[in-house]
């Protein structure tokens, strides 16, 4: 784990890894807020199932763009969330955090355009 690592570093690297996204996939991120959070919280962890918050590195919660219909408008914007606290723990170098941090922004923005875990293991994203 990087102890050192501050929070506004690592908001840096989530908001590099969005920012080199291509523009195709820019211009339809649409109606989305992307947070940093420490760690996940029970209610994410349920989402998923899982126990353990040290293993959920992101969270994509809302409606794909593939689900949405003439009637979506006026709702909640849809939240990615990136868990600063479970990637740290999995790297040794800033260069693995940076890695990391691309690899789950982009995963979780795939779900937002609805691509699920099993298409995005198909294609090898994984």
């Amino acid at each position: 784990m990087i102890p050192h690592q501050k929070a506004d570093q690592f908001d840096a690297l989530v908001f590099s890894a969005i920012e080199d996204m291509p523009d195709a996939f820019l211009a339809y991120l649409e109606n989305v807020a992307i947070v940093v959070e420490e760690w996940p919280d029970r209610a994410a962890l349920q989402a998923v199932g899982m126990r353990e918050r040290a293993n959920l590195l992101g969270l994509y919660q809302g409606i794909p763009q593939t689900a949405r219909t003439h009637g979506y408008n006026l709702v909640m914007p849809d939240k990615i969330s990136i868990y600063r606290r479970p990637i740290l723990m999995r790297c040794r170098t800033e260069q693995e955090v940076r890695e990391l941090v691309r690899r789950v922004v982009r995963h979780e923005i795939a779900h937002h355009f609805g691509i699920d875990d099993d298409r995005l293991s198909e294609i090898g994203a994984y």
